[in-house]
């Protein structure tokens, strides 16, 4: 509802796009440079600090205070990433200048919506920031604690491949040696009609 929020969020998003395609742009030239693509399956994504609750944030059921902490914590994540990989790449100009154009938007954001958060909700700013690192927090515990469930759960069942599976393979070959070849004849008590159930 507040028309100054909805303009800068519309800017916001605008600059996000703008992102986008500057990063799709530079990797299509860097992918054309490249011999050929990379083998490895392996994935660590669950490792990377990133942007991560954007997947499960419902913006209708928040607050704009609410709202607003969240962008804040995540712009200033994003320009400390983005100041990181500008910084590494001195031997990539042109790819440095695109972490240049996007840290500068990201810095816009996160004053901006420091500035609106303060301006929204003067009484409560500093909890709502409080709460929404609290929340990063504990995501990260879960994505964590996901991981670890999923390395402990594959060493479990490793296990119990290895323990359980070979007594029972052994009893099953035990009980096939014992099985006549061939077919083998039905007592006439057991060929009757086949119009009951046993």
């Amino acid at each position: 509802p507040d028309p100054l929020l909805r303009r800068l969020f519309m800017v916001h998003a605008r600059d996000e796009q703008r992102h986008a395609e500057l990063f799709r742009r530079r990797g299509a030239l860097l992918l054309q440079t490249l011999s050929g693509a990379s083998g490895s399956g392996y994935r660590a994504d669950w490792l990377a600090p990133g942007e991560r609750g954007l997947d499960d944030l419902r913006i209708e059921e928040l607050e704009d205070a609410a709202l607003l902490a969240f962008l804040h914590l995540s712009e200033k994540c994003a320009a400390g990433d983005f100041a990181s990989y500008r910084d590494v790449l001195e031997r990539d100009p042109p790819t440095r200048a695109v972490f240049e154009e996007v840290l500068r938007d990201e810095a816009y954001h996160m004053n901006y919506t420091l500035a609106q958060l303060a301006r929204v909700s003067p009484q409560r700013h500093r909890l709502l920031l409080w709460r929404a690192r609290l929340s990063r927090l504990w995501k990260g515990y879960l994505r964590l604690a996901l991981a670890l469930a999923g390395v402990i759960s594959g060493l479990i069942l490793t296990i119990l491949y290895f323990t359980l599976l070979p007594p029972f393979a052994y009893l099953a070959k035990r009980a096939a040696r014992q099985e006549h070849a061939g077919w083998l004849s039905v007592t006439l008590s057991r060929n009757a009609s086949l119009d009951r159930q046993y």
